[in-house]
């Protein structure tokens, strides 16, 4: 009987790596948790501390260290933290030298909604409840219902991308028909948006009536200005 050298040396080499592969599997699994490594990677100001997504993270663990990497479960770890308020999405995962890693994607609020209690607007037109840790500097809706949502979400989102009404507006009111008012920052006088419709032309009409009316010295005359009409601007004086 011949002997196939060549099939026991690839069967003794696969033994050999499986060997490998579980003896440095274990040896990585019975390693413990040296440190928590949280990123936030979003823009906001943190509206919830490190404290808490730590707590979130390691339960009822005295401290990270006494954790062993094998008694992980990183989904579960993930939804805990999703189901934070301020928190819109969740990573974690280990390291090769026992690093738990956490990147926070944090909620954004575009508005404050004043109600009972207040409560933030985000930019997915969702409710967002109020930080402890940190009050975003966001124009303040009233008037509003949650059938309006979706269009004072979409309404502010576009007034976010044009420098000078995002600077300008400090307030928006909801009527029962839909009709928006805006308030601004150092005018006492309304601006009637309207439905939140043909925006974009609405702004750039705002925009160059007042430029022309500051120009003159005239803007503080007016007690209203009126956008609902997309081909001209209707001005109250006082």
């Amino acid at each position: 009987m011949k002997i196939n050298w060549n099939f026991i040396k690839l069967f003794v080499l696969s033994c050999f790596l499986v060997f490998l592969f579980s003896f440095s599997k274990n040896r990585n699994e019975s390693r413990k948790i040296t440190k928590i490594d949280i990123k936030f990677i979003d823009d906001n100001n943190p509206f919830i501390t490190l404290s808490t997504v730590n707590k979130l993270l390691i339960q009822n663990k005295e401290k990270v260290t006494s954790i062993g990497k094998e008694t992980l479960v990183l989904k579960k770890m993930e939804k805990r933290l999703l189901k934070n308020p301020m928190i819109r999405n969740a990573e974690v995962f280990v390291t090769v030298e026992g690093v738990l890693g956490v990147n926070i994607e944090q909620r954004k609020p575009i508005a404050r909604v004043a109600a009972s209690p207040d409560y933030y607007l985000d930019e997915d037109g969702k409710k967002m409840p109020l930080s402890v840790v940190y009050s975003a500097r966001v124009p303040i809706i009233t008037g509003i219902s949650e059938n309006n949502f979706a269009e004072v979400t979409s309404l502010i989102l576009k007034m976010n991308k044009d420098p000078f009404m995002k600077s300008s507006v400090v307030g928006l009111h909801v009527k029962q028909d839909g009709t928006i008012d805006l308030k601004l920052r150092k005018h006492d006088f309304t601006v009637h948006f309207g439905k939140p419709k043909a925006v974009e032309k609405k702004f750039q009409n705002f925009k160059a009536f007042y430029k022309k009316t500051k120009q003159d010295s005239t803007l503080m005359s007016y007690n209203q200005i009126n956008l609902e009409f997309t081909s001209q601007v209707v001005a109250t004086k006082k």
